[in-house]
Protein backbone atom coordinates (compact mmCIF):
# COMPACT_ATOMS: atom_id res chain seq x y z
CA UNK A 1 0.00 0.00 0.00
CA UNK A 2 1.58 3.55 -0.97
CA UNK A 3 2.77 5.63 1.97
CA UNK A 4 0.20 8.40 3.26
CA UNK A 5 2.47 11.36 3.28
CA UNK A 6 2.10 14.70 5.26
CA UNK A 7 1.46 17.18 2.99
CA UNK A 8 4.64 18.86 1.53
CA UNK A 9 3.80 22.47 3.02
CA UNK A 10 4.87 21.26 6.40
CA UNK A 11 7.97 20.02 5.44
CA UNK A 12 10.07 23.20 6.73
CA UNK A 13 7.55 24.12 9.79
CA UNK A 14 9.53 24.13 12.69
CA UNK A 15 6.73 23.29 15.53
CA UNK A 16 7.86 21.25 17.99
CA UNK A 17 4.46 19.98 19.06
CA UNK A 18 5.78 16.89 19.10
CA UNK A 19 9.32 16.29 19.46
CA UNK A 20 11.76 13.93 21.79
CA UNK A 21 10.88 15.51 25.14
CA UNK A 22 7.62 15.59 24.85
CA UNK A 23 7.18 12.26 23.91
CA UNK A 24 9.17 10.92 26.46
CA UNK A 25 7.50 12.99 29.01
CA UNK A 26 4.34 11.65 27.36
CA UNK A 27 5.68 7.88 27.85
CA UNK A 28 6.95 8.41 31.61
CA UNK A 29 3.18 9.42 32.27
CA UNK A 30 1.94 6.51 30.64
CA UNK A 31 4.28 4.17 33.29
CA UNK A 32 3.43 6.01 36.18
CA UNK A 33 5.83 8.86 36.63
CA UNK A 34 4.54 12.19 37.96
CA UNK A 35 5.94 14.75 36.02
CA UNK A 36 5.85 18.51 36.88
CA UNK A 37 4.93 20.13 33.83
CA UNK A 38 6.91 23.78 33.49
CA UNK A 39 6.59 23.77 29.92
CA UNK A 40 3.34 25.64 28.92
CA UNK A 41 1.21 29.01 30.31
CA UNK A 42 -1.91 27.13 31.17
CA UNK A 43 -3.11 28.60 34.40
CA UNK A 44 -5.73 26.24 34.60
CA UNK A 45 -4.00 23.29 35.27
CA UNK A 46 -2.05 24.95 38.24
CA UNK A 47 -5.26 26.02 40.14
CA UNK A 48 -6.15 29.16 38.76
CA UNK A 49 -9.85 30.06 39.09
CA UNK A 50 -11.42 32.18 36.22
CA UNK A 51 -13.59 35.05 37.43
CA UNK A 52 -16.80 34.00 38.87
CA UNK A 53 -18.42 36.95 36.78
CA UNK A 54 -17.10 35.19 33.60
CA UNK A 55 -17.98 32.35 34.13
CA UNK A 56 -21.45 33.22 34.64
CA UNK A 57 -21.49 35.15 31.48
CA UNK A 58 -20.87 32.15 29.80
CA UNK A 59 -23.40 29.75 31.48
CA UNK A 60 -26.13 32.20 31.15
CA UNK A 61 -26.11 32.64 28.20
CA UNK A 62 -25.69 29.15 26.68
CA UNK A 63 -28.94 29.00 25.42
CA UNK A 64 -28.81 32.18 23.28
CA UNK A 65 -25.62 30.53 21.49
CA UNK A 66 -26.89 27.52 20.06
CA UNK A 67 -26.30 28.83 16.27
CA UNK A 68 -23.62 30.69 14.54
CA UNK A 69 -23.04 34.10 14.87
CA UNK A 70 -21.71 36.95 12.42
CA UNK A 71 -18.25 35.14 11.03
CA UNK A 72 -16.48 38.36 13.13
CA UNK A 73 -17.79 37.81 16.45
CA UNK A 74 -21.36 39.07 18.42
CA UNK A 75 -21.38 42.26 18.03
CA UNK A 76 -21.54 43.37 21.72
CA UNK A 77 -18.52 41.21 22.23
CA UNK A 78 -16.26 43.41 19.22
CA UNK A 79 -17.78 46.80 20.68
CA UNK A 80 -16.37 45.63 24.20
CA UNK A 81 -13.02 45.32 22.06
CA UNK A 82 -12.85 48.19 20.14
CA UNK A 83 -13.45 50.11 23.10
CA UNK A 84 -11.03 48.74 25.10
CA UNK A 85 -8.56 49.49 21.79
CA UNK A 86 -9.67 53.60 21.99
CA UNK A 87 -9.00 52.99 25.61
CA UNK A 88 -5.26 51.64 24.46
CA UNK A 89 -5.27 54.99 22.19
CA UNK A 90 -6.08 53.06 19.10
CA UNK A 91 -7.94 55.93 17.05
CA UNK A 92 -10.91 55.02 15.30
CA UNK A 93 -11.27 51.90 15.68
CA UNK A 94 -15.07 49.77 15.77
CA UNK A 95 -16.65 47.10 16.13
CA UNK A 96 -16.42 46.12 12.48
CA UNK A 97 -12.29 46.43 12.65
CA UNK A 98 -12.57 43.48 15.30
CA UNK A 99 -12.61 39.76 14.48
CA UNK A 100 -13.16 37.69 16.95
CA UNK A 101 -11.05 33.96 17.02
CA UNK A 102 -10.83 30.50 18.79
CA UNK A 103 -7.87 31.85 21.11
CA UNK A 104 -5.15 34.18 19.60
CA UNK A 105 -3.05 30.80 17.77
CA UNK A 106 -6.04 30.23 14.90
CA UNK A 107 -5.84 34.24 14.38
CA UNK A 108 -1.65 34.33 13.86
CA UNK A 109 -2.21 31.48 11.42
CA UNK A 110 -5.30 33.04 9.75
CA UNK A 111 -3.50 36.47 9.45
CA UNK A 112 -0.78 34.91 7.57
CA UNK A 113 -2.85 33.06 5.43
CA UNK A 114 -4.30 36.22 4.38
CA UNK A 115 -1.27 38.28 4.23
CA UNK A 116 1.66 36.32 2.63
CA UNK A 117 2.80 35.25 -1.11
CA UNK A 118 5.37 32.60 -1.68
CA UNK A 119 8.67 34.08 -1.36
CA UNK A 120 7.51 36.87 0.97
CA UNK A 121 9.89 37.99 4.19
CA UNK A 122 7.90 38.68 7.27
CA UNK A 123 10.65 39.59 10.35
CA UNK A 124 10.09 38.08 13.78
CA UNK A 125 11.53 37.92 16.82
CA UNK A 126 14.58 35.49 18.24
CA UNK A 127 13.87 34.27 20.57
CA UNK A 128 9.60 34.22 19.66
CA UNK A 129 6.79 32.21 20.21
CA UNK A 130 7.15 29.91 17.85
CA UNK A 131 3.38 29.55 16.30
CA UNK A 132 4.44 32.65 14.82
CA UNK A 133 7.09 31.70 12.84
CA UNK A 134 5.14 28.47 11.86
CA UNK A 135 2.30 30.34 10.58
CA UNK A 136 4.64 32.24 8.03
CA UNK A 137 6.33 28.90 6.87
CA UNK A 138 3.13 27.26 6.47
CA UNK A 139 1.61 30.32 4.86
CA UNK A 140 4.39 30.17 1.85
CA UNK A 141 6.68 33.46 3.62
CA UNK A 142 9.95 33.07 4.52
CA UNK A 143 10.58 33.94 8.39
CA UNK A 144 13.98 36.04 8.96
CA UNK A 145 14.72 36.09 12.82
CA UNK A 146 15.72 39.62 14.50
CA UNK A 147 17.90 39.50 17.33
CA UNK A 148 16.47 40.51 21.03
CA UNK A 149 19.22 41.17 23.14
CA UNK A 150 19.70 39.49 26.17
CA UNK A 151 22.40 42.21 27.65
CA UNK A 152 19.28 45.06 26.69
CA UNK A 153 16.59 43.16 29.06
CA UNK A 154 15.36 41.35 25.91
CA UNK A 155 14.73 44.14 23.76
CA UNK A 156 14.95 43.93 19.80
CA UNK A 157 18.02 45.03 17.94
CA UNK A 158 16.88 47.74 16.18
CA UNK A 159 19.99 47.44 13.91
CA UNK A 160 19.69 43.94 13.68
CA UNK A 161 16.13 44.76 12.24
CA UNK A 162 17.57 47.13 10.02
CA UNK A 163 20.21 44.74 8.25
CA UNK A 164 17.65 42.36 7.92
CA UNK A 165 15.27 44.40 5.73
CA UNK A 166 14.93 43.35 1.59
CA UNK A 167 12.92 44.37 -1.29
CA UNK A 168 11.01 41.13 0.24
CA UNK A 169 10.19 41.62 3.68
CA UNK A 170 6.51 42.78 4.03
CA UNK A 171 5.82 42.67 7.63
CA UNK A 172 7.08 42.65 10.97
CA UNK A 173 6.20 40.74 14.45
CA UNK A 174 5.90 42.32 17.64
CA UNK A 175 5.62 40.42 21.20
CA UNK A 176 5.17 42.68 23.67
CA UNK A 177 4.62 41.49 26.79
CA UNK A 178 7.00 39.21 25.71
CA UNK A 179 6.92 34.78 25.23
CA UNK A 180 8.95 33.69 26.31
CA UNK A 181 11.33 36.26 28.22
CA UNK A 182 8.66 38.13 29.73
CA UNK A 183 9.99 41.44 28.87
CA UNK A 184 8.09 44.47 28.65
CA UNK A 185 9.19 46.98 25.63
CA UNK A 186 10.00 50.97 26.46
CA UNK A 187 8.23 53.41 24.20
CA UNK A 188 11.27 54.57 22.94
CA UNK A 189 11.93 50.82 21.27
CA UNK A 190 8.28 51.02 19.95
CA UNK A 191 8.52 54.58 18.16
CA UNK A 192 11.79 53.07 16.40
CA UNK A 193 9.88 49.87 15.23
CA UNK A 194 6.67 51.96 14.06
CA UNK A 195 9.37 54.45 12.33
CA UNK A 196 11.21 51.26 10.42
CA UNK A 197 7.67 50.05 9.29
CA UNK A 198 7.19 53.64 7.62
CA UNK A 199 10.34 53.75 6.19
CA UNK A 200 10.04 50.37 5.07
CA UNK A 201 5.94 50.23 3.86
CA UNK A 202 5.73 47.20 6.29
CA UNK A 203 2.26 46.27 8.14
CA UNK A 204 3.03 45.71 11.92
CA UNK A 205 1.66 42.55 13.59
CA UNK A 206 1.44 43.16 17.46
CA UNK A 207 0.88 40.13 19.96
CA UNK A 208 -0.40 41.71 22.98
CA UNK A 209 -2.01 38.77 24.85
CA UNK A 210 0.00 39.53 28.02
CA UNK A 211 -0.77 43.52 28.25
CA UNK A 212 -2.58 42.98 31.27
CA UNK A 213 -0.37 40.30 33.61
CA UNK A 214 2.20 43.41 34.37
CA UNK A 215 4.21 43.43 37.34
CA UNK A 216 6.17 45.95 39.73
CA UNK A 217 3.11 48.49 38.62
CA UNK A 218 4.55 48.72 35.02
CA UNK A 219 2.33 50.13 32.15
CA UNK A 220 1.65 48.75 28.28
CA UNK A 221 2.07 50.65 25.65
CA UNK A 222 -0.11 49.52 22.17
CA UNK A 223 2.20 50.27 19.44
CA UNK A 224 -1.02 50.77 17.08
CA UNK A 225 -1.28 54.09 19.75
CA UNK A 226 1.60 55.64 18.20
CA UNK A 227 1.48 54.79 14.51
CA UNK A 228 -2.46 55.87 13.94
CA UNK A 229 -0.48 56.53 10.23
CA UNK A 230 0.07 53.03 9.52
CA UNK A 231 -1.76 49.82 9.38
CA UNK A 232 -1.51 47.48 12.30
CA UNK A 233 -2.89 44.01 13.42
CA UNK A 234 -3.05 44.02 16.88
CA UNK A 235 -3.73 40.11 18.73
CA UNK A 236 -4.93 39.75 22.20
CA UNK A 237 -7.47 37.84 24.34
CA UNK A 238 -8.49 36.14 27.37
CA UNK A 239 -6.30 32.94 27.46
CA UNK A 240 -3.65 34.45 30.50
CA UNK A 241 -5.26 37.71 31.99
CA UNK A 242 -8.31 35.87 32.97
CA UNK A 243 -7.27 32.39 33.61
CA UNK A 244 -9.47 31.08 30.79
CA UNK A 245 -7.17 29.15 28.58
CA UNK A 246 -9.62 26.25 27.42
CA UNK A 247 -12.03 28.42 26.29
CA UNK A 248 -10.10 29.84 23.06
CA UNK A 249 -10.83 33.17 23.40
CA UNK A 250 -8.96 35.82 21.39
CA UNK A 251 -9.37 38.68 19.42
CA UNK A 252 -7.59 40.75 16.23
CA UNK A 253 -7.71 44.12 15.64
CA UNK A 254 -7.33 46.74 12.66
CA UNK A 255 -6.38 49.81 13.30
CA UNK A 256 -4.59 53.23 11.10
CA UNK A 257 -4.15 53.66 7.46
CA UNK A 258 -6.70 50.66 6.50
CA UNK A 259 -7.31 52.59 2.88
CA UNK A 260 -4.31 50.80 1.51
CA UNK A 261 -4.89 47.47 2.89
CA UNK A 262 -8.95 46.74 1.88
CA UNK A 263 -7.28 43.67 -0.22
CA UNK A 264 -5.70 42.28 2.57
CA UNK A 265 -9.07 42.52 4.80
CA UNK A 266 -11.39 40.89 2.10
CA UNK A 267 -8.74 38.28 2.23
CA UNK A 268 -9.43 38.26 6.24
CA UNK A 269 -13.77 38.52 5.68
CA UNK A 270 -13.25 35.42 3.57
CA UNK A 271 -10.98 33.31 6.17
CA UNK A 272 -12.88 34.23 8.43
CA UNK A 273 -16.18 33.39 7.21
CA UNK A 274 -14.95 29.77 6.11
CA UNK A 275 -14.54 28.87 9.39
CA UNK A 276 -18.51 30.65 10.03
CA UNK A 277 -17.56 31.86 13.62
CA UNK A 278 -15.72 31.54 16.86
CA UNK A 279 -16.55 29.73 19.84
CA UNK A 280 -20.15 31.42 20.11
CA UNK A 281 -20.50 30.57 24.28
CA UNK A 282 -16.35 32.20 24.46
CA UNK A 283 -17.37 35.44 22.57
CA UNK A 284 -19.70 35.87 25.72
CA UNK A 285 -17.04 36.06 28.16
CA UNK A 286 -15.59 38.97 26.49
CA UNK A 287 -17.62 41.93 27.39
CA UNK A 288 -17.79 41.14 31.12
CA UNK A 289 -13.96 40.82 31.29
CA UNK A 290 -12.95 43.92 29.52
CA UNK A 291 -15.52 45.49 31.91
CA UNK A 292 -13.75 43.71 34.65
CA UNK A 293 -9.83 44.25 34.07
CA UNK A 294 -9.29 44.29 37.68
CA UNK A 295 -10.26 41.27 38.87
CA UNK A 296 -6.89 39.37 38.58
CA UNK A 297 -4.67 42.23 39.24
CA UNK A 298 -4.11 41.13 43.30
CA UNK A 299 -2.20 38.11 41.52
CA UNK A 300 0.37 40.51 40.19
CA UNK A 301 0.54 42.58 43.39
CA UNK A 302 2.74 41.54 46.23
CA UNK A 303 1.52 38.62 47.79
CA UNK A 304 -0.43 37.58 44.80
CA UNK A 305 0.27 34.52 43.31
CA UNK A 306 2.05 35.47 40.20
CA UNK A 307 4.44 38.42 41.74
CA UNK A 308 5.34 35.69 44.84
CA UNK A 309 5.91 33.22 42.28
CA UNK A 310 8.21 35.18 40.03
CA UNK A 311 10.04 36.37 43.31
CA UNK A 312 10.42 32.26 44.50
CA UNK A 313 11.65 31.41 41.07
CA UNK A 314 13.88 34.25 40.56
CA UNK A 315 15.10 33.76 44.22
CA UNK A 316 15.75 30.21 43.22
CA UNK A 317 17.66 30.51 40.58
CA UNK A 318 20.17 32.98 42.15
CA UNK A 319 21.34 29.89 43.90
CA UNK A 320 21.98 28.03 40.67
CA UNK A 321 25.49 27.92 39.81
CA UNK A 322 26.18 28.22 36.23
CA UNK A 323 22.34 30.23 35.24
CA UNK A 324 21.79 33.61 34.82
CA UNK A 325 18.53 35.25 34.04
CA UNK A 326 16.88 39.08 33.60
CA UNK A 327 14.38 39.06 35.56
CA UNK A 328 10.90 39.26 33.82
CA UNK A 329 8.46 42.34 34.25
CA UNK A 330 5.25 40.70 32.41
CA UNK A 331 3.76 37.45 31.75
CA UNK A 332 4.81 34.63 33.97
CA UNK A 333 8.19 33.10 32.05
CA UNK A 334 11.66 33.58 32.71
CA UNK A 335 14.02 32.93 29.99
CA UNK A 336 17.27 31.46 31.91
CA UNK A 337 20.61 31.55 30.67
CA UNK A 338 22.89 28.36 31.44
CA UNK A 339 26.46 28.41 30.89
CA UNK A 340 26.94 25.97 27.72
CA UNK A 341 31.00 25.79 28.16
CA UNK A 342 30.72 25.23 31.82
CA UNK A 343 28.83 21.85 31.00
CA UNK A 344 29.58 21.22 27.66
CA UNK A 345 26.08 21.58 26.58
CA UNK A 346 26.29 21.71 22.69
CA UNK A 347 22.46 20.41 22.42
CA UNK A 348 20.16 22.45 24.54
CA UNK A 349 17.22 19.67 23.81
CA UNK A 350 19.29 17.11 25.02
CA UNK A 351 19.90 19.06 28.03
CA UNK A 352 16.20 19.43 29.19
CA UNK A 353 15.61 15.92 28.04
CA UNK A 354 18.19 14.60 30.51
CA UNK A 355 16.98 16.54 33.12
CA UNK A 356 13.31 15.23 32.53
CA UNK A 357 14.69 11.81 32.57
CA UNK A 358 16.63 11.99 35.65
CA UNK A 359 14.06 14.83 37.98
CA UNK A 360 10.64 14.08 36.54
CA UNK A 361 10.72 18.48 35.43
CA UNK A 362 9.63 19.27 31.87
CA UNK A 363 10.62 22.19 30.54
CA UNK A 364 11.30 23.50 26.99
CA UNK A 365 14.73 24.25 25.57
CA UNK A 366 15.83 27.86 23.81
CA UNK A 367 15.77 26.50 20.50
CA UNK A 368 11.96 25.69 20.90
CA UNK A 369 11.80 29.10 20.70
CA UNK A 370 14.13 30.17 17.39
CA UNK A 371 17.09 30.70 19.61
CA UNK A 372 20.13 30.22 18.03
CA UNK A 373 22.92 28.91 20.88
CA UNK A 374 21.89 25.99 22.92
CA UNK A 375 22.08 28.02 26.20
CA UNK A 376 18.96 28.98 27.16
CA UNK A 377 15.78 27.59 28.25
CA UNK A 378 11.98 28.84 29.56
CA UNK A 379 10.20 28.21 32.73
CA UNK A 380 6.82 28.84 33.31
CA UNK A 381 6.36 29.76 36.82
CA UNK A 382 2.52 28.99 37.36
CA UNK A 383 3.14 26.46 39.95
CA UNK A 384 2.72 27.22 43.67
CA UNK A 385 5.70 28.41 45.69
CA UNK A 386 6.88 25.79 47.03
CA UNK A 387 6.29 23.30 43.94
CA UNK A 388 8.63 25.66 42.37
CA UNK A 389 11.01 25.97 44.95
CA UNK A 390 11.61 21.81 44.87
CA UNK A 391 11.77 21.90 41.14
CA UNK A 392 15.01 24.74 41.16
CA UNK A 393 16.24 22.50 44.01
CA UNK A 394 16.32 19.31 41.47
CA UNK A 395 17.87 22.16 38.89
CA UNK A 396 20.47 23.10 41.17
CA UNK A 397 21.57 18.93 41.96
CA UNK A 398 20.87 17.96 38.70
CA UNK A 399 23.38 20.48 37.62
CA UNK A 400 26.28 19.46 40.33
CA UNK A 401 27.11 16.45 37.98
CA UNK A 402 26.09 17.34 34.80
CA UNK A 403 27.90 17.30 31.73
CA UNK A 404 26.94 16.64 28.26
CA UNK A 405 28.53 13.83 26.41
Amino acid sequence: MKEILKSSKLNNVAYDVRGPVLDAAMAMEAAGAKILKLNIGNPGAFGFEAPERILNAVSSTLSASEGYSDSKGILEAREAIAAYARKKGMEGVCADDIYTGNGLSELIVMCMQGFLDCGDEVLIPSPDYPLWTAAVTISGGTAVHYICDEKSDWMPDIADIRSKITPKTKGIVIINPNNPTGTLYERDLLEQIAQIARENDLTIFADEIYDRLLLDGRTHTSIASLAPDLFVVTLNGLSKSHLIAGYRCGWLCLSGNKEHAKSFIEGLNMLSSMRLCSNVPAQRAIKPALEDLDSTEELLKPGGRIYEQRKTICDALDKIEGISYVRPKAAFYVFPKIDAKRFNITNDEQFVLDFLREKQVLLVHGGGFHWGQPDHFRIVYLPEPAVLKDSMEKLRDFLKSYRQA
